[in-house]
């Protein structure tokens, strides 16, 4: 992993993002949190991330709403959902990016964590 990569993760709650940082920081992951999609997007919090996790349903943007602006400008970055919804894959409008993994809340930590070890190996 390189020195810039970054895990994004966009969740409206703040107990998932406060729980998720801990969690990905423990396992030795550099970690930014936002509160909705508009705030990830207008940070331009997409341009070191190496990995995304994130709601699906949030005001403002959903994360499959989100899923279709990164399409739109031709940023391909691997997407993971977590979700209080029933685990169904989510459509893109676009029919672009697709989640890598759709992990339902209340989820396996150790899951997790093996799946984005799988997508951060892909890394360089």
């Amino acid at each position: 992993m390189s020195d810039t990569a970054i895990i994004s993760i966009i969740d409206d709650d703040e107990s998932v993002r406060v729980a998720l940082d801990g969690l990905l920081r423990s396992h030795g992951y550099r970690v930014k949190t936002y509160p909705s999609a508009l705030d990830f997007l207008s940070s331009a919090g997409y341009v070191n991330t190496a990995c995304l996790l994130s709601d699906i349903q949030m005001p403002g943007m959903t994360g499959i709403q989100l899923c279709d602006e990164l399409r739109a400008r031709g940023i391909d970055i691997p997407l993971i959902f977590i979700t209080g919804l029933p685990a169904v894959p989510p459509r893109t409008r676009s029919g672009g990016m697709s989640p890598v993994a759709v992990f339902p809340k209340p989820f396996d930590c150790g899951e997790l964590i093996a799946c984005i070890e799988s997508v951060m190996g892909g890394e360089g």
